[in-house]
């Protein structure tokens, strides 16, 4: 009988043992919430179902019968679905295709729920080929885009228009180009007007862009190829304007903002009653401005301005509190605040205070409040703060007994919310809890199941610690192997990211990653990862900007400094069994770390990561390091290719062919610098994978079985299971 308290390759990756219960649960309204549920009766398919949130009552708002179309005996799979204004219309996504990185377009279903009709919607062309589909707010029309053109359903007659026609090939409308929706978030390109009129959109000119290609070779006889415009660090970036098209018409509106349009972005675009407010950055993303527009004329006025040194982070949404203020983040007080913006220049900043806004929540101006997660005292948590729009301080929500990350869906009035709770050992809870007393209404996910296998785990909880080094305070967790002897010497595993991106560092559940490095851990490895300056942590804005212009150069300087301070403090973790991997900009932290730290680090794994940083795209390389002419130094001495020559240990490189984000181009230029100096290295190219890497039959397993592999053959810890062998 297999030992359930230790954990294999198989175990984590052959199946669903570990699998997490995930709620899909939204707000319908103030007081209501809908969620996809098993019917009752047995039936296949799923019901949407609401609940009033004070009572718990339960309807079915659309039953699976209701969704089998007439030609088929199953109900349509439920993909996403959004509901009328009035609710009489269900509008149902279905049968998906992954664009980039989203499965962005399928199949939409409109389901009238007075008369149970139910038909497919812009069907004049080929199934799948939708994307984005909204319904007007008056619940007559259906907008949605197809071959980068927007068109237009008239809900009942059927009849369909294209409301930005052109035979241009490089003309994109209503979405966006690969790297304003990769780094800008920019995907479902159009908004409509509040009264259904007239909608704004993203048009991208990619004329200009140079095409990267993405080759498939093993599809057919011949190799397919996909040409992607792909703007890299310093090239020419597609033109994006804005424009409003009025339905009676078709005339499109172009918003008349300033500067050159290759040169600036507009990253996010909301209608406050029928004025359009949107946001501008110029290319170097240190200056944020946010314009007032008429719709009619295309005349805009700037209304808010924002700048800094190093760069800015864009807003998701503007927000407009009365007739005069603004809502933006910004950091000039040397800590991310929400500002209200005066059209007089002047600011007021909203929870004053030396403590970091992570992430905004609810911003309600009926009630004068702002909910936003914060965590003062701990970089790698989250909890729930309140803060009155007067500039009064602020104060916690969520109860102390909730130590780890608290993550939050607030109802459109600010009294509910779904509250989900996990912490590092701990699989995640979702509970409906009334605000802002935090009162728990009823449990929505229990994991229960889940939390029960993982309890049963031979394991020793994850410790949190800070490491002192070279006048720097790192945040880090370590996870110790069960039967830990100070006595003994240890292999040390570090995962690594490391960029401006995102952190490691924190205190929540993160699945089948947690598993495997605690496999590696009842294996007899001791597992750390530490948060260099620069990571995206509430720890002020000089924290995270320190290394503006010097990724790929400070933090591996970082990095380095905080593990020589861990074998000193350490004394049982063995300094010549140190090993370091990570993911994407992990990869290259990875390759920096043993190129540039031979005499630290024995060995390696990089996964899709960028050896060369004039191969990245511009939004977010330039974001980060300014423009490649500006910072020629920066980009040499922060590009690990170029520091080949001192690899000494054990090295593994890993890419997807069809990595459209960080180009397979990269990794064989790094391959042949390793060999043009004649250094040993183990690689693995898998076909057609993307970044993700996760594409075809048996993939991931055969990925984490390559990495656990070659950790333990190099690092010989001394409690080696035979399973993983």
């Amino acid at each position: 009988m297999a030992d359930k308290s230790q954990l294999t390759l198989q175990r984590i990756y052959g199946g669903d043992e570990f699998k997490s219960q995930k709620g899909k649960f939204r707000w319908f309204n103030d007081a209501q919430y809908t969620a996809l549920e098993d019917p009752k009766s047995g039936d296949k398919g799923q019901d949407i179902v609401v609940y009033n949130a004070t009572t718990g009552e339960r309807t079915v708002l659309v039953s699976a019968s209701e969704l089998i179309p007439a030609s088929q005996e199953k109900p349509i799979k439920i993909e996403d679905y959004a509901f009328s204004r009035n609710s009489a219309l269900a509008l149902i996504y279905t049968n998906s295709k992954r664009v980039w990185r989203k499965n962005s377009r399928g199949d939409y279903w409109l389901l009238d729920r007075t008369s149970g009709k139910l038909r497919q919607v812009g069907v004049d062309a080929a199934p799948g080929s939708m994307m984005f589909a909204k319904i007007s707010p008056d619940g007559s029309k259906l907008a949605f885009v197809r071959e980068r053109q927007i068109f237009v359903e008239d809900l009942l007659t059927q009849q369909i228009n294209c409301l930005t026609p052109t035979s241009s090939a490089t003309i994109v409308n209503g979405t966006a180009d690969w790297v304003n929706e990769e780094e800008l978030g920019i995907r479902d390109g159009f908004r409509w007007s509040p009264c259904g009129d007239a909608i704004a959109y993203w048009q991208f000119d990619v004329d200009g862009v140079d095409q990267y290609p993405l080759v498939n070779n093993t599809k057919a006889l011949y190799p397919e190829v996909t040409w992607l415009p792909y703007p890299k660090v310093g090239q020419t970036n597609s033109a994006c304007r804005i424009g409003v098209v009025c339905l009676a018409t078709k005339r499109t509106v172009w918003l008349q903002l300033p500067g050159d349009p290759r040169q600036h972005y507009v990253a996010s675009l909301t209608w406050h009653d029928e004025q359009l407010f949107l946001q501008q950055l110029n290319r170097h993303q240190n200056v944020k401005r946010v314009f007032s527009a008429n719709r009619r004329t295309g005349e805009v006025e700037e209304i808010a301005i924002d700048r800094d040194d190093a760069w800015i982070e864009a807003d998701e949404k503007i927000s407009l509190i009365g007739n005069r203020h603004v809502a933006l983040l910004s950091e000039s007080t040397g800590w991310r605040k929400l500002h209200l913006f005066d059209r007089d220049g002047s600011t007021q900043v909203i929870a004053p205070g030396n403590f970091d806004v992570i992430e905004p929540v609810h911003l309600c101006e009926k009630q004068s409040q702002f909910y936003f997660l914060a965590s003062p005292e701990n970089a790698t948590q989250r909890y729930l703060y309140r803060a009155a729009l007067d500039g009064t301080a602020a104060e916690r929500i969520t109860p102390k007994a909730f130590n780890g990350v608290n993550l939050y869906e607030v109802s459109p009035d600010g009294n509910w919310a779904f509250h989900t709770y996990s912490s590092f050992d701990e699989p995640t809870k979702t509970t409906l809890v009334s605000l802002p007393k935090h009162d728990t209404a009823r449990k929505l996910i229990t994991n229960q199941r889940l939390r029960r296998k993982i309890g049963r785990l031979d394991r020793q909880p994850t410790e949190f610690l800070r490491i002192a080094a070279e006048g720097v305070e790192f945040d880090g967790w370590f996870i110790k192997p069960p039967r830990f002897d100070p006595q003994k010497k240890y292999p040390l595993v570090i995962y690594v990211y490391g960029e401006p991106g995102d952190t490691t560092v924190v205190d929540r559940w993160n699945g089948k990653s947690y598993l495997w490095h605690l496999m590696l851990a009842q294996q007899g490895c001791f597992v750390v990862s530490i948060d260099n300056r620069g990571t995206r942590v509430p720890r002020g804005r000089d924290w995270r900007k320190s290394i503006y212009g010097k990724i790929g150069v400070l933090p591996p300087q970082d990095q380095a400094a905080a593990l020589r301070q861990l074998l000193k403090d350490h004394p049982y973790l063995d300094a010549n069994r140190v090993a370091i991997w990570g993911w994407s900009g992990g990869g290259s932290m990875s390759l920096n770390a043993i190129f540039k730290y031979p005499e630290l680090y024995g060995t390696a794994i990089a996964i899709a990561s960028v050896p060369n940083q004039r191969y990245y795209d511009t939004i977010y390389q330039e974001r980060y390091m300014g423009l490649p002419a500006e910072n020629v130094d920066g980009f040499r001495e922060g590009s690990p290719i170029n520091f080949v020559e001192n690899l000494k240990g054990n090295l593994l490189i890993i890419h997807g062919t069809g990595d459209d984000n960080c180009h397979y181009q990269t990794f064989e230029m790094l391959m042949d610098e390793l060999i043009r100096h004649d250094k040993d290295f183990s690689m693995m190219a898998y076909p057609n994978g993307t970044h993700a890497i996760r594409e075809g039959k048996n993939t991931t397993a055969h990925l984490r079985r390559l990495m656990t592999r070659y950790l333990l053959d190099h690092l010989r810890p001394d409690e080696r299971y035979s399973e993983n062998k």
